[in-house]
């Protein structure tokens, strides 16, 4: 699994320049020549990220009778990454080049292109001189009160707001175990070299969960959730087959787990981890109550046992999975018609994902009628999902570009609508599917129900 090469640059390219082309994602601060590590969402990729994230949550929290939702603050005390170990602990090892002044993480030089490779390496030297590698904090720290003089940080992870009001959470709802508390939210790293597109970038969005379970219950669990992350991927439109899971080794695990999976996904640029499902055993409560002075134990009413409860830890990158969503979407595929060879351009994403789930045409814009009728179904359908209204060129490539963006199904409003030409068929429209490019006719009044089944 780890010498498979599914690298494709090529590909990675066209998908980039897709999303900048069409409205998915920009670099922060581009005007000003972009700020590097940062990414802003357009439109569509703004739409996309909300549909991953209301997926996630609808699955993760409102389907399941033992799962809350929490909203923690961005500012962190200096206390908790304290207790955490993540102040004096969080860093990475980093390393200078001299010949081309590249910066690089020292325990992963194999990723970077720079590592004894002349060809790119601007410098006289015939490969890289590397200095001796130094410590490099992660996290951004913040000074704030009238006088700057209280100290915070960009939370490096969600992880730590909800293990901080883990005994709230439990004390307001009256919850027993196993039990979980449910996060989306962004976190920061100040990352020595972020690449790789969005995948690895300062500012970034988690989706994860704590699950707090008796002891003996936590290895049984850990695997269970592995299951369930991998059945969510599948339903989003990532393939088990592009999935592989790394059984993380005993010391490449941090410290305190005692089971690790990594969930990762074949992107054009690598295998890599998409996320994590990690028990952390009692680790993370242990240090809390330890340094905040309080009991976080759980009473069990039935045994009349006092135990701090252990952790599994199912934790997704958001931006990641927009991109693993992105690249499994993107296709080309080879048209033929009249001898004639033609590329169309295809983001075949599901239709519960699909930043617009319909868009609507008329025929014929000077058409009143076919525009009248086309708004009404527009304004129908925009309380219950995205829709889009084009009139813009002909039909053929109004298609084409919701193809692009990945819209999976296109209504058109046309003389049949109006019953002009074939009486039978007024009241209804064409339905073309995004995939197949089959037509079909379906009444206005069967239009919403037969999309909510769809796209939700």
């Amino acid at each position: 699994m780890a010498n498979k090469d599914v690298t494709d640059p090529v590909r990675m390219e066209k998908i980039v320049s897709l999303c900048k082309r069409r409205g998915f994602i920009f670099q922060a601060g581009e005007l000003y020549g972009g700020l590097n590590g940062c990414w802003d969402y357009g439109p569509l990729g703004a739409e996309l990220k909300r549909n991953l994230k209301d997926y996630w949550w609808r699955k993760t929290v409102q389907e399941r009778d033992d799962v809350l939702g929490m909203d923690g603050a961005i500012l962190t005390m200096e206390q908790v990454l304290q207790s955490s170990g993540h102040i004096g602990g969080f860093s990475d090892p980093m390393v200078d080049c001299k010949t081309c002044k590249g910066r690089f993480r020292a325990d992963n030089l194999d990723t970077y292109e720079c590592k004894e490779k002349p060809s790119v390496c601007p410098g006289a030297s015939p490969k890289c001189e590397l200095t001796e590698p130094r410590e490099f904090n992660l996290m951004l720290q913040t000074n704030f009160g009238a006088t700057g003089e209280q100290v915070a940080y960009l939370r490096p992870e969600t992880a730590q707001s909800i293990f901080c009001q883990y005994k709230n959470v439990l004390d307001s709802n009256r919850v027993k175990l196993p039990f979980g508390i449910a996060q989306i939210g962004k976190s920061f790293r100040n990352e020595i070299n972020p690449r790789n597109y969005i995948f690895r970038s300062r500012e970034f969005e988690q989706m994860e969960i704590e699950y707090f379970c008796r002891p003996e219950d936590g290895m049984r669990l850990t695997d269970e959730w592995l299951e369930t992350r991998l059945c969510f991927y599948e339903e989003i439109g990532i393939p088990r087959a592009k999935l592989h899971i790394l059984d993380v080794p005993d010391g490449d695990r941090a410290f305190y787990s005692k089971k690790t999976y990594d969930i990762e996904y074949e992107f054009p640029f690598g295998i890599q981890e998409l996320e994590g499902v990690a028990y952390r055993t009692d680790y993370d409560l242990g240090v809390h109550a330890k340094g905040s002075g309080r009991p976080l134990e759980y009473f069990d009413e039935e045994t009349k046992e006092r135990f701090l409860p252990h952790v599994v830890e199912p934790s997704a990158g958001c931006d990641r999975t927009v991109l693993a969503l992105i690249c499994e979407a993107f296709d080309e595929e080879e048209l033929g018609t009249d001898g004639k060879s033609d590329m169309r351009t295809v983001m075949r994403f599901m239709p519960s994902m699909a930043p617009i789930k319909v868009a609507i045409f008329p025929l014929l814009k000077k058409n009143e009628e076919q525009v009248r009728i086309c708004r009404e179904i527009q304004k129908s359908l925009q309380p219950w999902m995205n829709v889009f209204y084009d009139d813009s060129g002909a039909v053929g490539r109004r298609y084409r570009r919701q193809d692009e963006i990945g819209t999976p199904f296109c209504v058109t409003v046309d003389f049949e609508t109006l019953g002009e030409e074939i009486p039978d068929l007024k009241g209804t429209v064409t339905l073309r599917h995004r995939d197949s490019m089959e037509q079909e006719r379906l009444s206005i009044d069967e239009l919403l129900p037969w999309l909510l089944a769809r796209v939700r």
